[in-house]
């Protein structure tokens, strides 16, 4: 039997759905990660919940933060000018998942709610302090990205919370990504390094390589060599097709390396 498809059209409707039936029915956002599971047969729920038909869930603005609405699609934010202006390096993350055909689908809200370890963006908002707004029936609450993520594939959402909004804070003087693939162009990274400087204070993040973001604030001191070798020492990275555990260590201590001079990090 097919599954059944909710599109609720208010948010409140969306939201009582989500409280009813919580995790019988996944939620569906731009579908790009949800669909491979379903194709590959590793979920087979009863029911979606779909969030296409529900109003103000998309948009960009920016006051003291950047608002990203939970539908926004990544080539939104790619392309956006207050992003590329004064977010660069989110909007460089944003415009190097996959493909045009996936960024134009895939959404802000859904790449966080999936907690795929080897998106691009998360490890950006991690760098950049940047917290996923989560509504239910009895109101919202901020989450910052580093807390929300897990493990694989896991969040810190409830059950009955949808993810409305995504804030991020004012820019920081510099912020780079770098995405290193083994394979394809448009393959999913094999190590992700986001960095940024804000007030003087260095944020590195690794992406890709592990359950979650990988983020060691003590470790961000030093030149960019030292910086980088003690990531590549702290991390436990996984194995799978795009590179072994040690392949991935060297990479690390590389690429972080590379996105401190890119940053002019001197310590």
């Amino acid at each position: 039997m097919s599954p059944e498809w909710l599109s609720p059209t208010t948010l409140d409707e969306a939201l009582e759905l989500r409280a009813e039936l919580g995790e019988d029915a996944p939620t569906v956002a731009g579908g790009t990660f949800l669909g491979v599971l379903v194709n590959q047969r590793l979920l087979e729920p009863a029911a979606f919940l779909s969030l296409r038909r529900v109003p103000g869930l998309e948009g960009i603005s920016a006051n003291d933060h950047l608002h990203l609405g939970a539908m926004t699609t990544h080539s939104a934010v790619e392309r956006s000018p207050v992003v590329r202006e004064r977010w660069p390096a989110l909007a460089q993350a944003f415009s190097v998942v996959a493909s045009p055909r996936v960024r134009n689908q895939a959404t802000v809200g859904g790449v966080l709610a999936d907690a795929d370890y080897a998106s691009d963006p998360p490890a950006m908002f991690v760098a950049l302090g940047g917290r996923a707004v989560a509504r239910c029936l009895a109101g919202e609450r901020e989450i910052a990205v580093e807390e929300l993520i897990t493990g694989y594939y896991e969040t810190s959402l409830r059950p009955d919370e949808l993810i409305t909004e995504v804030r991020v804070p004012v820019g920081p003087e510099r912020a780079v990504y770098r995405k290193f693939r083994s394979r394809s162009h448009e393959d999913r990274p094999c190590v992700a390094v986001a960095a940024a400087v804000a007030n003087g204070t260095l944020r590195v993040v690794v992406g890709a390589v592990a359950e979650r973001p990988q983020h060691f604030p003590e470790l961000c001191a030093g030149s960019p060599a030292e910086i980088g070798r003690r990531y590549a020492e702290a991390i436990e990275p996984i194995s799978d097709a795009r590179g072994s555990a040690d392949y991935r260590r060297r990479v690390i201590a590389v690429e972080v390396r590379r996105a401190l001079a890119e940053l002019r990090w001197t310590g």
